[in-house]
């Protein structure tokens, strides 16, 4: 008999979740249970949480959507999938709508995202549509030395970022300024073969990037925009780096964050926004114009491209470990508050 199953509900905006039993098993046709490794806290839980960013499903609910675990029930159909690792993508497209069918899931009519239009992953288990689960090789996980629980992360950290950095068409030779550091970004843009200058307020999480592909890193807390620009540039022409056609990734999803990385497009620049955030910018749109500059946002990532992200992880090209921190599921009040307050770096997984 499956062990006892539960999830962390949340009832309220601010209020502290709730542990309560429920029953996923059994899974219909075409569906799993999961059997959660570890789920992965993002800026967007803590949105819903404590910004009052609405979620699609009605409350209570169950937050969570980077999520790594071992499947433990099938249903018809699906059995093959019985006992594998696998990753569950933090956005189901439907495949089957206009969309979906030229390849664009990232516009899917009929989305289905955990802890937004359904139950997610701060739990013991989850069932799911077995479309867009993203097998995880076990031996190649061990040879990396990563806990199942550690990829979660692949689920949006990862591959948002990854969907950014792919769709702007950076590539060696190109200049990135990766606004707002989470970690992998960075990585990511200095995989593609990009030189890679990031800034953040935070000091501790700009010497750990400097160890992990950043080439130069700014402190916005103690340098304002127009300086930043000045030592980009300055930076740029000592590495024989175009003095145009920058581009920006802007990770911090803050109001702040977005009006300063707004202000470093040059000629030619990319924008893409990484981050979000319900407060609104003031910025004059005509840059972009003037500029010949132009403005990219991507929601989530298109599940073809989560194979290749989770490649760049496994082959040691992305580090994870050294972003990530586990806590035990039961601490999730302690550690969303910690997080919320910047006590905590790293990326954390809450592991059940």
């Amino acid at each position: 008999m499956p062990k006892q199953s539960y999830r962390w509900v949340m009832k309220a905006a601010g209020q502290s979740m709730e542990r309560e039993p429920f029953n996923p098993f059994p899974p219909g046709p075409g569906e799993v249970v999961v059997e959660i490794a570890g789920c992965g806290v993002c800026h967007t839980d803590l949105g819903y949480f404590y910004d009052g960013v609405r979620t699609n499903h009605a409350l209570p609910l169950t937050l969570g959507h980077e999520i790594s675990g071992c499947v433990v029930a099938t249903g018809q159909g699906v059995e093959a999938l019985m006992d594998k690792a696998v990753i569950v993508p933090a956005v189901f497209h439907c495949g089957k709508c206009d969309p979906c069918k030229r390849g664009k899931g990232t516009l899917c009519f009929n989305e289905q995202m955990p802890g937004n239009d359904i139950h997610g992953g701060f739990a013991s288990h989850i069932k799911v549509p077995v479309e867009g689960l993203l097998r995880v090789d076990e031996t190649r996980l061990a040879k990396a030395g990563l806990s199942l629980a550690s990829v979660s992360v692949v689920a949006d950290a990862v591959t948002t970022p990854y969907q950014a950095i792919s769709q702007s068409g950076i590539g060696p030779g190109d200049l990135a300024v990766v606004n707002g550091v989470g970690g992998y970004c960075v990585q990511i843009a200095t995989a593609f073969g990009a030189t890679v200058i990031a800034i953040d307020v935070d000091a501790k999480k700009l010497d750990m990037i400097a160890q992990h592909g950043a080439d130069l890193t700014l402190d916005a807390s103690q340098i304002d925009g127009r300086e930043q620009k000045k030592r980009i540039a300055a930076f740029a022409q000592e590495r024989g780096l175009r003095p145009i056609e920058w581009f920006v990734f802007e990770c911090s999803g803050s109001k702040a964050g977005q009006e300063n990385a707004f202000g470093l497009l040059v000629k030619g620049s990319t924008l893409c926004v990484v981050g979000f955030t319900l407060d609104k910018v003031n910025i004059r749109l005509s840059n972009l114009m003037a500029l010949h500059a132009r403005a990219l946002g991507n929601w989530g990532c298109v599940l073809s491209n989560y194979s290749p992200a989770l490649d760049l992880v496994l082959n040691g090209k992305v580090n994870v470990l050294s972003f990530v921190e586990e806590h035990p599921l039961d601490k999730i009040n302690e550690v969303f508050e910690a997080v919320h307050q910047r006590q905590i770096a790293r990326r954390v997984v809450l592991v059940p």
